[in-house]
């Protein structure tokens, strides 16, 4: 297990994601800040087990993703999630707090369904049946990319 990572996502996240303005443009994309967070944490309920997408059908597409997965690359500036649509969705939350709020609470489930559920894996749509240090690797460099992406964080 990577621990810097998981300490990341426990006790980094959330503090840079309080320094977004709501309406914050990124360097790339059509999100704008408060979309991004609400974009996290979706990503976090499919991690955590709480909304279920189907897989790709693509089988050998999803052994190429996942295998990127398990490098040290990061995602590419404008990568295409083909689960979303081309324009972002609207805000689910009044206000920018709430959103953050909501990672955190997804946050908080993710390590908790993991750590009462050893040896759990939880499908990802892209990526496939991922295990918890497989999940951390990819909302670790998820994170990263989005962070990265509204300048909260440097490369």
């Amino acid at each position: 297990m990577n621990q810097q990572q998981v300490n990341f996502l426990k006790n980094e996240v959330v503090f840079h994601l309080k320094h977004l303005a709501p309406d914050a443009k990124g360097s790339w994309g059509k999100m704008n800040g408060q979309q991004m967070v609400e974009h996290m944490a979706e990503m976090l309920k499919v991690a955590n087990g709480r909304i279920h997408h189907n897989a790709l059908p693509d089988k050998e597409k999803m052994a190429k993703a996942y295998a990127w997965l398990m490098t040290d690359k990061p995602f590419r500036e404008n990568t295409i999630n083909p689960l979303l649509p081309e324009e972002p969705n609207p805000t689910e939350y009044n206000t920018m707090q709430q959103a953050i709020e909501a990672v955190q609470k997804e946050m908080d489930h993710f390590f908790e369904v993991f750590e009462t559920t050893p040896g759990l894996k939880i499908e990802n749509p892209i990526f496939g049946n991922l295990n918890f240090e497989e999940q951390v690797q990819l909302m670790y460099k998820h994170f990263q990319h989005h962070l990265k992406q509204f300048g909260l964080i440097n490369s």
